[in-house]
C-alpha cells in the first residue's frame, strides 16, 4: 500500500473492524450486543472513517475506541446485574457506576451521551473530569526554564528537542505533532513557519534553526525512499507516522510533561491573543480556548471572530 501496489486501506481502521468483530462475538446478551453495534456503526465508524479520510489512523485514537467499547459493554452487564435496563438508568445508577474507578470506567461516557442524544436512555448528568494534581499546568517560569534548556541542550536527541518545542512554544499534544508531514514546515530561506492551523504558525530563531536541522536530518534516514518519509516524525512501519506514546516517553526521558506543558503553554497563549485567533491558528477548537480563557482569568470572553477592519 504504501508504495501504490496494493488500494490504500487504513491499517489500523482494518484492525480494529477485526478486533471489534471478535469482541462483539463473545457479549453475553442479544439486546446488549444489538445496541452496542448499533453505536459502533452509527457513530463509532462514522467518526473514524471521516478521520481515516484526512489522514492515517494512529493507534491513540483506535486504542481509545476500544476502551469505548468495552467499559460500554461492561456498563450494560453491571446495570443488568442491577435488575436495570439502559431505558431505565437512573441518576444513582450513573452515580454509583463512576463512584469506583472513575478513570477506567469514563471512556464509557461516549457510548451514554451518544444513548442519551438519540434518546435510547433518560437525559441524565454525567461527572465532570477532575484534572489531578500531576497532571495541572506548569508554572510559567518553569516551562520557559525546560524550553531554554531543549533550545541550548545539543546533547538531547534532536527529534525529541523539536517535539518538545512544539509541545511547550505552541501547544501542540503529541497526537497531533507525530501527524505533522514535512510539507507542514513552511521554510522560505528567511522565516519558517510551521503549518498547524491557519494560517501558519512563524517560529521564532532558535525555533527555527532547530527545525530546520532536523528536517534536514529526516532526508538521510533509511527509510528515506519511502513515502512515510513524507511524516515529520515517521514510525517504523510504512505509512504510518511515529507512535503518539513512543513520542510521550521520548518527551519525558528529556524531561518534558507533555500533559503539564501543554496546558501551561495554551493558557498563556489565550492570555495574550483573543481565544478565537489562537485557536485558528493551533488548530484548536474555539470552545476549548473559550474555555481555557475562562480558566486562566482572561478577558477576551466578548471578543467577536471576523474582520474588524471594516467598518
Amino acid at each position: 500500500m504504501d508504495s501504490g501496489v496494493l488500494p490504500h486501506v487504513d491499517r489500523q481502521l482494518m484492525l480494529y473492524q477485526r478486533w471489534l468483530t471478535e469482541r462483539l462475538a463473545v457479549i453475553e446478551g442479544p439486546e446488549h450486543r444489538r445496541r452496542l453495534q448499533h453505536f459502533v456503526t452509527w457513530h463509532q465508524m462514522r467518526r473514524l472513517r471521516s478521520k481515516a479520510e484526512k489522514g492515517p489512523l494512529g493507534r491513540s485514537q483506535i486504542s481509545q475506541a476500544k476502551q469505548e467499547v468495552t467499559q460500554a459493554a461492561a456498563f450494560l452487564a453491571w446495570l443488568a446485574d442491577r435488575d436495570r435496563t439502559i431505558e431505565h438508568c437512573q441518576q444513582a445508577d450513573l452515580d454509583a457506576w463512576h463512584t469506583e474507578k472513575l478513570a477506567t470506567r469514563r471512556p464509557a461516557q461516549t457510548f451514554l451521551r451518544w444513548c442519551m442524544k438519540t434518546s435510547r436512555m433518560p437525559h441524565l448528568t454525567l461527572p465532570p473530569q477532575v484534572i489531578n494534581q500531576d497532571e495541572a499546568p506548569l508554572h510559567q517560569h518553569r516551562r520557559l526554564a525546560i524550553l531554554r534548556r531543549i533550545l541550548n541542550d545539543d546533547s538531547l536527541p534532536l527529534r525529541a528537542r523539536v517535539a518538545a518545542a512544539l509541545v511547550l512554544l505552541y501547544a501542540q499534544p503529541v497526537t497531533c505533532i507525530v501527524r505533522l508531514t514535512v510539507d507542514d514546515v513552511l521554510d522560505d530561506g528567511a522565516t519558517v513557519t510551521v503549518r498547524l492551523g491557519d494560517p501558519p504558525s512563524p517560529l521564532p530563531e532558535p525555533v527555527a534553526d532547530l527545525i530546520r536541522a532536523y528536517v534536514q536530518s529526516c532526508q538521510h534516514l533509511p527509510y528515506a525512499s519511502s513515502r512515510s518519509s513524507q511524516w515529520l516524525f515517521p514510525g517504523r512501519h510504512p505509512g504510518q507516522p511515529m507512535n503518539p506514546v513512543s513520542l510521550q516517553v521520548h518527551l519525558r526521558k528529556i524531561g518534558v510533561p507533555p500533559q503539564r506543558g501543554r496546558a501551561s503553554a495554551i493558557r498563556q497563549l489565550v492570555l495574550q491573543a483573543p481565544a478565537p485567533v489562537i485557536a485558528k491558528a493551533l488548530g484548536y477548537h474555539d470552545k476549548t480556548a473559550t474555555r481555557l480563557v475562562t480558566e486562566a482569568g482572561g478577558t477576551w470572553g466578548r471578543y467577536a471572530p471576523g474582520d474588524h477592519g471594516r467598518t
